[in-house]
């Protein structure tokens, strides 16, 4: 389904974002207050225009309400233009709207004034990145909700040559197996009886601390 979005701020972070929602075919705005990045980036985007986001009757005169979603992507160099354009793009009735974040009081901030969602990207590659090293075994992760992810994890030595019933796996580590990965092949489980073998790929579904300690063992 295509979808429409006005995205303010044309950093890294909202560059990245107007580039890869076009790709995908929907309806991009991009709007940034400056001009040189501006004509830059209209060898890549269909509409990218020079204005000033905290200019109410300039977001009128874009028909920013018609959007379906609104990005707030000001970097650093502005947190109190993001919070003004947050508070119009709310004003004038926007039925969603995304702010980035640069601080926990900035998210608080932009949450009172009318944002919808807040996003901290620094902060979210980080944790991701935490992740991946303190959890090598964790092949793939999918965050479910706050405290619970689908996850793709090595299988350890130890359950080789075993089942999925045998070793008991949802009373034991409180997670379910919902497929292996052998190769590229995915044999989803139904019964547990399936042998493991090496280089198998276990795809969980369960709570973050019980797929962290499934991806300890050895």
């Amino acid at each position: 389904m295509i979808s429409e979005f006005v995205i303010i701020g044309m950093g890294r972070f909202g560059t990245s974002l107007a580039i890869h929602l076009s790709r995908a075919g929907h309806s991009v705005l991009a709007i940034d207050p400056d001009e040189a990045v501006v004509a830059e980036l209209a060898v890549d985007l269909e509409s990218v225009v020079a204005a000033d986001a905290t200019d109410e009757t300039a977001l009128r005169e874009l028909h920013v309400d018609r959007m379906g979603t609104a990005i707030v992507a000001i970097g650093m160099d502005s947190m109190q233009a993001s919070i003004l354009a947050t508070a119009l793009l709310r004003q004038l009735g926007v039925p969603r709207i995304i702010a980035r974040s640069l601080s926990p009081l900035h998210a608080r901030v932009l949450v009172a004034v009318g944002a919808h969602t807040v996003v901290n990207p620094e902060e979210e590659v980080g944790r991701r990145l935490a992740r991946q090293l303190s959890e090598p075994s964790v092949l793939k992760r999918y965050e479910l909700s706050s405290d619970a992810s689908l996850a793709e994890v090595e299988l350890p030595a130890s359950f080789i040559d075993k089942s999925i019933l045998e070793l008991d796996v949802r009373r034991q580590y409180d997670v379910t197996v919902l497929a292996i990965r052998r190769g590229g092949e995915i044999i989803a489980v139904e019964t547990g009886q399936e042998t493991l073998r090496e280089n198998d790929i276990l795809v969980v579904i369960g709570p973050d601390e019980a797929v962290r300690r499934l991806a300890e063992v050895t």
